[in-house]
């Protein structure tokens, strides 16, 4: 491990709200929380033992610009990214900055909001198996990496383990009631659209992406991370082709050498070569830069 790359936080004296797979979350009183991007990776919802590095500051830095550049479509949970203006213990703790985020505490609802512009990924092999999207009846002769006519919501259950369930816009509606699906609709697509437009004048397709949302003081505010390699797919506009599978811009590198490996999809999973945590770090730091148009600090 380089001292450029964290796999677990410590702050001394804080005290742990929740580990995931990536983020490390802490209480920070008054109703806030510090939620820190570490460098681990998951791959087909196991952690890999290997880290990436820099990897947490490219989540935590491309999501506080994404939450800037959002606020007038929906409010958010930051309330401040600056580590010397965050509360003891954690302004204290050098190792977070750039990583960390002080965010206010929400009552998350329990949907993965997902916005796709293109037929790709799970969506492509539901399509390419029966026809439908989400469960959903789609036009009739579409390939691989096709953009559709308008981006769709297909959102999907969200596990703490195991792997997220896609469902209906119906079932969601059966699972949060009618006007609260609707909600989340018409804000994931606002957000696919208003982010696929600004991406495509940098050079990227926003292919899909998810969003979490939750309620602070019974107003729904957008959480978690948004927009980043780990919840987005990102191709160059350059070399995308209908009918093929684009490069992206995430952790699909990854995917390919664990699938190649053998690998059943059941912990542990293997450790990755150098090569392949480098080439990983780099698609990382260039969507990054493509987006944010300079290099990570």
């Amino acid at each position: 491990m380089t001292a450029a790359t964290i796999s677990e936080t410590k702050v001394p004296g804080a005290k742990l709200f929740r580990r995931g797979k990536v983020r490390d979350v802490y209480e920070a009183g008054h109703g806030n929380l510090v939620m820190v991007a570490s460098d681990r990776l998951s791959a087909f919802d196991v952690v890999l033992p290997t880290p990436i590095p820099r990897k947490g500051r490219v989540l935590t830095q491309l999501s506080n610009f994404w939450f800037g550049r959002t606020r007038a479509l929906i409010p958010n949970h930051v309330v401040e990214t600056e580590i010397d203006h965050f509360p003891e213990p954690f302004r204290s703790t050098p190792s977070l900055g750039g990583r960390a985020v002080l965010v206010k505490m929400c009552d998350r609802v329990d949907i993965e909001c997902v916005a796709r512009g293109y037929v790709s990924g799970s969506a492509w092999a539901e399509y390419a198996r029966g026809g439908t999207i989400a469960g959903e009846r789609m036009a009739r002769g579409m390939r691989e990496s096709e953009r559709l006519g308008d981006p769709i919501f297909t959102p999907a259950t969200k596990a703490m383990t195991g792997h997220d369930e896609n469902i209906s816009r119906a079932q969601l509606a059966a699972m949060v009631g009618s006007q609260l699906a609707r909600d989340l609709e018409d804000v994931t697509l606002a957000l696919y659209r208003y982010a696929h437009a600004y991406a495509l004048g940098r050079g990227l397709i926003l292919a899909d992406t998810k969003f979490e949302l939750g309620f602070h003081s019974g107003e729904l505010t957008l959480i978690d991370e948004i927009l980043t390699p780990d919840s987005s797919r990102y191709w160059d506009a350059e070399r995308y082709r209908p009918g093929e599978t684009p490069p992206s811009f995430d952790k699909q590198y990854v995917r390919d050498f664990l699938t190649a490996s053998g690998w059943n999809r059941e912990p542990p999973a293997p450790a990755l070569p150098p090569d392949v945590v480098e080439g990983t770090s780099q698609r990382y730091l260039d969507c990054y830069e493509r987006v944010v148009g300079k290099p990570l600090a």
